[in-house]
Parts: C-alpha cells; sequence; structure tokens
C-alpha cells in the first residue's frame, strides 16, 4: 500500500491538478501544465501509473484467471477496469507525445482503484493474521516442567521429556503437566481454565487430572496418561487450528454484484463497438466506444462502497463496548439464526455466591454466616470463599478459630470459644450422627435450582445450610428474550451436570440446553448446528470455548473472559453483558443495509453513463463522451457513498 501511494498520490495531484488550480485561478508549475508541456503532462502520469500497475498484478492474475473461469468476481471488474483505463490512457499518451495534441487520460483512475483496494487488503490481512495469538496462547498455558520419580529420585525435566507412565509430583498452588491418573494423595483442582466451570473439582486416588488444570490444597502423585497433543489442552489447540483453518470468508456483496454486473458491460462494451463498425465508422472509433464503456462502467466509489460503511460501523461498535475485529465478522453477524450461549462466565457471573441462609429458630442469620466465614478463612476452598466474601460485604468480624481440618470430599471441622463446628455435606453430618430434621428437604429443593448447599452444625446440632451458586447476570433473561424477538434460536451449553444447568435454562428462558458437554465437544455441537443450514453464533469467555468461537460463523467473547478466548473470537463485548449480542447483531444489520446501499450509488451513477460511452448522445448530434460526465459521475458516486456510511455514525443500541 505505502509503495503504492508513493506513486498514486502525486498521479492523482498532477492529474486533478490543472482543473483544481484552473479553477483557483492560481499558475500550474509548467513541466506538469497540459496547455504548455502537453507531451511531458502525459509521459510523467504514464511513468507514475506503471509502478502502481506492477504493485497490484495480483489483482489481474486472479480477476481475468476469474474471468476465463466464467465466475467474475470483484477482482475481475478491477482488472478489466484498470486494464481499460490503463490501456486507454496509454493509447491517449502515445497519441499526445505523436500529435503534441492533449487527449484525455484516466492513469489517476487505474492507480487509485488500486491503491484503496490494496489498504482494504492489507487490513483484511492484518486482521487475519491475529488469529494465531489465539494458538500462542494455549500453548503458553501448559507449565515447562514437571517433577517426576527417575530411578528412585525426584527430578524436574522439561514437559517433552514427561513419558506414559512416569509418576508426577503437584504441590499445591502448582499447575498440573501433563493428563494422568492420581495414585497418591486427596486434593480439589480448579479445571475452570479448561471447563469453563467456577467450583474446584474434588479429586481422589483414581482419579483422570487435566493437564494445565491448577492444584488448589493437597499434595498428589500422579501417573502420566496424554502427553503432547494428546492431552485435553493439545486436542483443544488442534481444534482452534482446524477451525480457524477451515472457516471460508464470506463472499462479498460486490462480488455478487460483479458476477452479473462485468459480464453485462462486456457485452455491452462488444455490442456497441461492433454496432458503430458495422455502421460504418472507422476501426479506431469502434475501439474507442469498446474502451470507453470499460472505463466509465468501473466505478471508483466501489472501493469505499463496503470499506467506508464497515469502518463507521466497526467505529460505532466501539464506541459502545462491542469490538468487532473484522469485516467479514461484521458482515456474517446479520444473517446468525441461533445463538450458543456458554453457562458460566458468559449467563452467569462466573463466581460462586450465597444465594441463601437458611437456621433452625434459635440461630441468627448473621450469627450463622459469621461463624461459617471464621471457619472458611482456613480453607482454600472456592465455596468457601464465597462465604468469606458475603461475610465481609455485611460487615462481619471472623471469630478466632482455635482448630481447623480440611475433611477432603466431605467439608471442615473446627473449634471456635469451645464449640465444635461441622460444616460440609449430608455425608459429613450423618457421620458424626447430626439428626438434619426438616433442612434435608430445603437441602433437595436448592439442589434442584443449581445452588450448593453446605449444612453448618454447631456441637452436634443442626443450626442451618449456607447455599452457593454461580447467579445468573442481570441483564442475561431480558437478553435472550430479545434475541428470540428477533426471531433467533438460543442454545445453552455447559460442562456443568444436567440439573444445574436445567435449573439455570428454566430461568433465562433459554431454547435449548445442551449440558455436561467436554470441552472439545463444543466445537462439535457447534458443527451439528451448522451441519443445518444455519449461521451459528457462540458467544463464550474460557479457553474451553475457543474451538467452538474460532467453528462458529461468528465467535463473540466476554470481555472478562480468558486471552485465548478473546484472540480465538471475532467480536469482543468489553462489558460482559449479553445485551451486546443484541447490539452487535442490531450494528451488522444496518451495516449490510448501508452496504447495498452504498453498492447501489457505486454502481448507479457509472451505469448511467454507459449509454453516454456506447454513444447514444452521438446518435443525435451529442457528443461521443464528455470526460466531464465521467468525472461528474465518479464523483457524485464517491460522495454519495461517504455521506450515507456517515450515517450510521446515529446509530444507538436499542
Amino acid at each position: 500500500f505505502i509503495m503504492s501511494a508513493l506513486f498514486a498520490v502525486p498521479l492523482l495531484i498532477i492529474a486533478m491538478g490543472p482543473m483544481i488550480i484552473e479553477s483557483l485561478g492560481s499558475m500550474l508549475p509548467e513541466i506538469i501544465d497540459p496547455m504548455i508541456h502537453t507531451k511531458s503532462y502525459a509521459l510523467i502520469q504514464l511513468v507514475l501509473v506503471v509502478p502502481v500497475i506492477l504493485i497490484g498484478r495480483k489483482y489481474f492474475s486472479i480477476g481475468f484467471k476469474s474471468l476465463f473461469r466464467g465466475n467474475p468476481n470483484m477482482d475481475s471488474l478491477i482488472a478489466i477496469g484498470t486494464s481499460a483505463a490503463f490501456l486507454y490512457s496509454t493509447a491517449s499518451a502515445v497519441l499526445t507525445i505523436m500529435d503534441g495534441k492533449s487527449h484525455h487520460m484516466y492513469f489517476e483512475s487505474a492507480g487509485v482503484i488500486l491503491t484503496l483496494i490494496t489498504i482494504g487488503k492489507y487490513f483484511e490481512a492484518l486482521a487475519k493474521g491475529k488469529t494465531s495469538e489465539a494458538i500462542k496462547k494455549l500453548m503458553e498455558l501448559a507449565p515447562k516442567t514437571a517433577r517426576i520419580m527417575r530411578n528412585g529420585a525426584e527430578v524436574e525435566v522439561d514437559i517433552d521429556e514427561v513419558e506414559i507412565g512416569d509418576i508426577i509430583y503437584v504441590k499445591p498452588g502448582e499447575k498440573i503437566p501433563v493428563d494422568g491418573e492420581i495414585v497418591e494423595g486427596i486434593t480439589s483442582i480448579d479445571e475452570s481454565m479448561l471447563t469453563g466451570e467456577s467450583i474446584p473439582v474434588e479429586k481422589n486416588i483414581g482419579d483422570p487430572v487435566i493437564g494445565a488444570s491448577i492444584n488448589k490444597n493437597g499434595f498428589i502423585k500422579y501417573r502420566a496418561a496424554k502427553i503432547g497433543k494428546d492431552t485435553v489442552l493439545g486436542q483443544i489447540i488442534k481444534l482452534v487450528e482446524e477451525a480457524q483453518g477451515s472457516k471460508a470468508p464470506i463472499e462479498k456483496l460486490a462480488d455478487i454484484i460483479a458476477g452479473y454486473f462485468v459480464p453485462v458491460v462486456i457485452v455491452l462494451a462488444f455490442i456497441s463497438s461492433i454496432g458503430w463498425y458495422l455502421y460504418g465508422e472507422s476501426f479506431v472509433f469502434a475501439v474507442t466506444i469498446f474502451i470507453s464503456v470499460l472505463v466509465i462502467a468501473c466505478p471508483c466509489a466501489l472501493g469505499l462502497a463496503t470499506p467506508t460503511a464497515i469502518m463507521v460501523g466497526t467505529g460505532k461498535g466501539a464506541e459502545y463496548g462491542v469490538l468487532i475485529k473484522s469485516g467479514i465478522a461484521l458482515e456474517s453477524a446479520h444473517s446468525i439464526k441461533t445463538i450458543v450461549l456458554d453457562k458460566t462466565g458468559t449467563i452467569t457471573d462466573g463466581k460462586p455466591k450465597v444465594t441463601d441462609i437458611k437456621t433452625v429458630d434459635s440461630i441468627d442469620e448473621n450469627y450463622l454466616l459469621k461463624i461459617a466465614a471464621s471457619c472458611e478463612k482456613a480453607s482454600e476452598h472456592p465455596l468457601g470463599e464465597a462465604i468469606v466474601r458475603e461475610s465481609e460485604n455485611r460487615k462481619l468480624e471472623c471469630e478466632k478459630v482455635d482448630y481447623f481440618s480440611a475433611i477432603p470430599g466431605h467439608g471442615i471441622k473446627a473449634k471456635i470459644k469451645d464449640k465444635n463446628i461441622l460444616m460440609g455435606n449430608a455425608k459429613l453430618m450423618h457421620q458424626n450422627n447430626v439428626n438434619l430434621k426438616y433442612m434435608e428437604g430445603m437441602s433437595h429443593d436448592m439442589a434442584s435450582k443449581g445452588k450448593t448447599p453446605m449444612y453448618v452444625a454447631i456441637d452436634g446440632e443442626i443450626a442451618g445450610i449456607i447455599a452457593v451458586a454461580d447467579t445468573v447476570k442481570k441483564n442475561s433473561r431480558q437478553a435472550i428474550e430479545k434475541l428470540h424477538s428477533m426471531g433467533i434460536e438460543v442454545v445453552m451449553i455447559t460442562g456443568d451436570h444436567k440439573r444445574t444447568a436445567d435449573a439455570i435454562a428454566n430461568y433465562v428462558g433459554v431454547d435449548k440446553t445442551l449440558a455436561e458437554v467436554l470441552p472439545q465437544d463444543k466445537a462439535n455441537e457447534v458443527k451439528k448446528l451448522q451441519a443445518e443450514n444455519r449461521k451459528v453464533a457462540m458467544v463464550g469467555d474460557g479457553i474451553n470455548d475457543a474451538p467452538a468461537l474460532a467453528q462458529a460463523d461468528v465467535g463473540m467473547a466476554i470481555g472478562s473472559g480468558t486471552d485465548v478466548a478473546i484472540e480465538s473470537a471475532d467480536i469482543v463485548l468489553m462489558k460482559s453483558d449479553l445485551m451486546d449480542v443484541v447490539t452487535a447483531i442490531d450494528l451488522s444489520k444496518k451495516t449490510i443495509k448501508n452496504i447495498k446501499e452504498n453498492l447501489f450509488w457505486a454502481f448507479g451513477y457509472n451505469s448511467l453513463g454507459i449509454p453516454v460511452a456506447m454513444g447514444v448522445l452521438f446518435i443525435f448530434g451529442g457528443p461521443l463522451l464528455n470526460p466531464m460526465i465521467a468525472a461528474l459521475a465518479m464523483s457524485f458516486s464517491s460522495v454519495s457513498v461517504l455521506l450515507n456510511a456517515l450515517r450510521l455514525k446515529k446509530f444507538k443500541p436499542d
């Protein structure tokens, strides 16, 4: 683009200079004044346009190949129009040099069209280059080393040196190096980076562990089962690569119109030139007619029609926190028929919160929360963190804990001011002979709504239940209603168990729920929906969503999500609000409408000039082709396209 612009800008100034400077009443430098140095005026333009033609030679090779195969596209129109302009102008320049008279030239049309198209291609290439960032970030997730047992000793080796069957040691807070199975120890593992679920999974001997997940609070030894590309993370990387590589670019509206417009123009050019020749005009006259039709039919505004609307559209999106990474994404979003929403972090907040506190009659709600938070201060469990957060929000002061013991898979035991505290699931209560009374029914009711209830007992007596859940975001329900009103099917997808998924789905009103879906299967679920000939959008926030975001026709990432999700997506919703999905689709529809209007103006004015170029006015004693008519048509179409695109600046989210 820079090389093209270096030649195209002076070419445009020289070509348009006489008209502009003459109107201002100033004098031109003699060397480019067509009235004084006619030959040098023509020769300088020829010298400046040749490098631009050579730099843009790819458009000619692609355009003419498509034309000869019977499938003309945007490049075909550019190739024919610029070739016609160049050949016509070269012939005019030769005549000017030979006879010293000024003949009209279109060198600046050829140069400027190619330069405008090149900057559009540059921005497209820039957007495509960013997709590889997702792969890089995924690769960075895996730890670089692992501690393993070799020859009876614990050694630290490079991750690539780990073999299947190796015993790997992992301390609390460390990442799991590769996939495997626990052989010693009990812990809870945060798999949210891969599964998207915020609540850690309790792990015992024999349970599987996933590479790149985080060991929260126990020391474990596990046997390596999958390494390298066979791990869950490796499979996700492979899926993202495949999805990004297979996604075909959307067919441009201009290409579709050009498919009809180009053949018609070529046929009209041939008919008019042959007609005049058979009528008795000279061969030169017939060739002039042929080239004139092609020159006037190639609209300069075509280079502005789509890019300007997309530029304004993406700018308006950014203004409202919707970052649209490419024109393709903006074009695709208007035809979405199904939207797949990840549950955790997209429909819900992604962080467990205290939702219910139920106590027996004699116990105060804040007292129960204070006791529970005091115990959980010593725990590293995310459910405990949610209880501590709620206690801090209520400004409750925690008590000193005299004794604390975590019981993996069950809960905790603690002692506060001579009071024995038990906190955990029903198993823990039954093992310690605590009578749950009517609380058990409450617990089942909470669990059926997707919440995680925890019993609290004081000195062997049940004191109450504290329920924790991932809560639905404020606007999720409203956004889904809005999407339904736009005729869009909404599907919720999650790795969570069906009971929790159904509880959330019923509340927000989605059409379909896909629960217990493994990370690597999310992209396959999107493929199944696409196989029904539906345009599918995916909205997610986690690493496990990356393959599905890349596979979807339009991937939308929540701004608070992981870098990998954001890099894999086509659109980023910075406010992490599902109402912005509605904004993105609405903006896309209005932009597409604007592009169609722009294409009408871009083609319309120039189409009106075709009959003049064919010699209709000449038949009735008028001019053969007044260059001012062509210039006026081109100017009008460019100005109208720009003004129309700027109307998009009035866009406001519904």
